[in-house]
């Protein structure tokens, strides 16, 4: 598959992502994060979409035609990351304790109880698994669950010891001990279920500690994902998924910065078009930005204008792009473009 020619391709795009400030826009961290989140449910079969997630996180609004499961797993997820973004703002040393206490979080509302000859335990408590597993990339068997314990100790003392040894300001390195944190620990496969969720998570503790932009693999990049976890482990050469998870991070950076620059574009023509609106237009207008919900009777109340001039007005200004609609005429809302 293909990958960046040379480290300077990522380091350039990073330079430019920054260069044009997309991460001081108004609430990126918490787009980014709740984006980080959609797509990496989606990789475990969640349906839920990004704007889905907005209303679900920010309105407590469940999205319509999707399962309870679905909503629960995005739910836990996001209370799992921001208390991942804690540990790692303290700089928190790993610790099997601790990623169990997360791998609880993820699993909070899904996780099932097992019975075992050696008894019960619960994913919904991130207890170790007490089975052996062959789920995950490729159908194979995973580590023994007897030696999983150890495994993960191990892991945690390896990945401390690699963070105090991390060469400040190195970009690439930083990246590089993520996306190996990453591997190994979704490769002991410690739980019965959430292996895959955990392990990008600590991907992203990781690069929130050491001050980088976050990766994510997008939903349609699932493929390529699970295709380098199985090269990775047929010809144990952790570089290659190292490589890969590089040159999807600077695809998904470049898309971004791509959108960002015509966003920019459209937004000097939306402005252009707000100049013309006359004072009618402009009141309704502050009134969707204080109630995006509000409804066309609502406007005509406190406008004192005809629903039917108001319609006019609506439709005049999705024309201009200056707002859109989202949703049906009953459960929908109102976006203004312009901010």
């Amino acid at each position: 598959m293909e990958t960046p020619d040379d480290n300077n391709t990522i380091l350039q795009t990073i330079s430019e992502y920054r260069r044009l400030g997309i991460e001081q826009q108004i609430d990126y961290k918490k787009f980014y994060l709740y984006s980080i989140i959609t797509h990496s449910t989606a990789i475990e079969g969640s349906t839920v979409t990004e704007i889905e997630n907005q209303l679900l996180f920010d309105e407590g609004i469940t999205a319509p035609g999707r399962t309870l499961l679905e909503q629960m797993m995005n739910l836990d997820l996001k209370a799992a990351y921001e208390e991942a973004q804690r540990l790692a703002e303290k700089h928190t040393d790993y610790s099997s304790n601790m990623l169990c206490r997360l791998s609880s979080l993820v699993m909070k509302n899904t996780g099932s109880i097992y019975n075992t000859p050696l008894g019960s335990f619960s994913a919904a408590n991130g207890d170790l698994r007490k089975v052996n597993v062959t789920a995950g990339f490729g159908g194979r068997s995973y580590l023994a669950f007897q030696k999983v314990p150890q495994a993960l100790q191990d892991f945690c003392q390896w990945l401390n010891t690699e963070r105090q040894n991390l060469p400040q300001d190195n970009i690439l390195a930083a990246y590089r001990l993520s996306f190996i944190a990453h591997y190994r620990l979704v490769s002991i496969h410690p739980w019965a279920d959430g292996n895959g969720r955990m392990s990008r998570l600590v991907m992203n503790m990781l690069q929130w500690e050491a001050g980088i932009i976050p990766s994510k693999v997008t939903r349609e990049q699932k493929a390529k994902y699970i295709q380098a976890l199985n090269d990775t482990r047929d010809k144990n050469d952790e570089e290659i998924f190292s490589k890969v998870m590089l040159y999807l991070h600077n695809s998904n950076l470049q898309a971004e910065i791509k959108s960002f620059v015509t966003s920019l574009q459209d937004e000097n023509v939306t402005k252009t078009n707000i100049t013309e609106l006359n004072q009618r237009q402009r009141v309704l207008l502050t009134l969707i930005r204080e109630n995006t919900y509000i409804t066309i009777p609502e406007m005509s109340r406190k406008t004192a204008v005809t629903e039917r001039t108001i319609k006019r007005d609506l439709q005049y200004m999705q024309q201009a792009g200056i707002l859109c609609r989202i949703g049906g005429r009953k459960d929908g809302y109102w976006k203004v473009i312009h901010q």
